[in-house]
């Protein structure tokens, strides 16, 4: 790896429309006596010969109106966030990231940096997080394809190691903390041992983060092919742990994920069945704090609350021979996530084929008729209504009940004559 430009790199592992947009770019932006580069994970995966279309570029003077005039040459969008100097252009199927080079200063650990626009690629390059992260690559047409690389993280591409660049990296931004295990972790890298000495000597600045903030890298972790690997490690260094003390990720954690994209391939589990199983060992009182402390969104916070709530009622569905009804009925209150994280967990065969039951038919059993129907074969509106489509699904559910016809004669019999 000892290339020193990646103009060949970007012509062979970026789709043509993307290359043509790059060079685009570049002269663009020398007609506005302007410099972009492209940068960050891109040029790193370009590097490693790695997919990677989530384009990110850098001008120097103003991202803004750089990107105003690319997207009038391609026909497409701007979205400008004038706050600050940045911008994504839209067209056809793509889309790529613009932003004026910039600085930033940590005024206090934790604290979002303040950023101050203008300036160099090297002072853009200096706020970055890892060395082989902070890589840049000239788009301007005199030294297209040139690579930037002042920290060395070439090399370290080579060496497979993960290094800040900086020994108050942690300590500006401990969410670096998160990110350093994911990488090393989808790479097959290894951290390297000075930053592995800072990253556990910094572990307490992870507490002065915000529950918001960790929660994202938490679920960018999950986005990751094989989530558990960051979590493993993420359990090693002692990560998890500040963020529940009783949060854990083993093997046990490690087989459910598996199992969980085995059952749902080509499809990839979503986060919030991931989510099911990191909070299934805990009690209900600390899946409440963790709630409150990582702000989940309601709907995702109501799948963890289901989850431990079928898990403790769990026993009810190893019943023998109980009927659809009931199984509906046990089941069709929990979301669908919490349900799956049940079935995949459980070791009771009979637990499992239950659920299995509700999941692949009797969710979907539907009455002929409607309530509408109901009051007009003269039922009186209110509970009864109510009552009578309870008693005509249940009697579809275990198999009473097989057309229209049947059901108008169970309202008949059943429910109209006891008026």
């Amino acid at each position: 790896m000892k290339t020193a430009n990646l103009a060949d790199e970007i012509n062979k592992q970026l789709p043509a429309e993307l290359v043509d947009f790059l060079q685009l770019a570049g002269k663009t932006a020398s007609g506005l006596d302007d410099k972009v580069f492209l940068v960050g994970g891109v040029v790193r995966d370009l590097l490693l010969n790695r997919t990677n279309l989530d384009l990110d570029l850098v001008a120097e003077c103003d991202a803004i109106k750089l990107a105003e005039k690319l997207a009038k040459s391609k026909n497409g969008k701007v979205i400008a966030y004038s706050r600050f100097n940045t911008a994504k252009i839209r067209w056809s199927k793509w889309s790529v990231d613009i932003a004026t080079a910039r600085s930033e200063n940590y005024i206090k650990p934790g604290a979002l940096p303040s950023v101050r626009c203008g300036g160099s690629i090297e002072n853009d390059l200096s706020r970055r997080d890892f060395t082989i992260n902070a890589m840049a690559v000239y788009l301007t047409p005199s030294h297209y394809g040139e690579l930037i690389d002042l920290y060395r993280g070439q090399e370290d591409l080579e060496r497979g190691k993960i290094r800040v660049l900086h020994d108050y990296s942690f300590r500006d931004d401990a969410t670096r903390i998160w990110r350093s295990v994911r990488y090393e972790q989808r790479l097959n890298f290894q951290i390297e041992s000075h930053t592995l000495n800072l990253l556990k000597r910094d572990l307490a600045y992870l507490d002065t983060i915000s529950g918001d903030r960790i929660r994202h890298e938490l679920e960018l972790c999950l986005e990751e092919g094989l989530p558990e690997k960051a979590l493993l490690r993420a359990d090693e260094l002692g990560i998890m742990a500040r963020i529940c003390p009783i949060l854990k990720a083993d093997n046990w954690l490690a087989r459910k994920f598996a199992r969980a994209r085995g059952m749902m391939q080509p499809y990839c589990p979503p986060q919030e069945l991931y989510l099911a199983f990191m909070v299934y060992r805990l009690s209900l009182e600390d899946v409440e704090d963790l709630i409150a402390y990582l702000r989940f969104p309601n709907t995702l916070a109501q799948v963890l609350r289901d989850t431990l709530n079928m898990k403790n009622n769990l026993s009810s569905l190893g019943t023998p021979g109980i009927s659809p009804s009931r199984i509906y009925h046990y089941l069709h209150q929990y979301s669908q996530h919490a349900i799956l994280a049940n079935l995949i967990i459980s070791e009771n065969s009979l637990v499992r084929q239950h659920i299995e039951l509700y999941l692949n038919k009797l969710r979907y059993v539907r009455t002929a008729l409607t309530g509408e129907d109901l009051l007009q074969a003269g039922i009186s509106p209110g509970p009864r209504v109510k009552e009578a489509m309870e008693l005509l699904r249940e009697s579809r559910l275990d198999g009473k009940l097989t057309n229209r016809e049947d059901e108008l004669e169970l309202v008949k019999s059943e429910i109209l004559s006891h008026k």
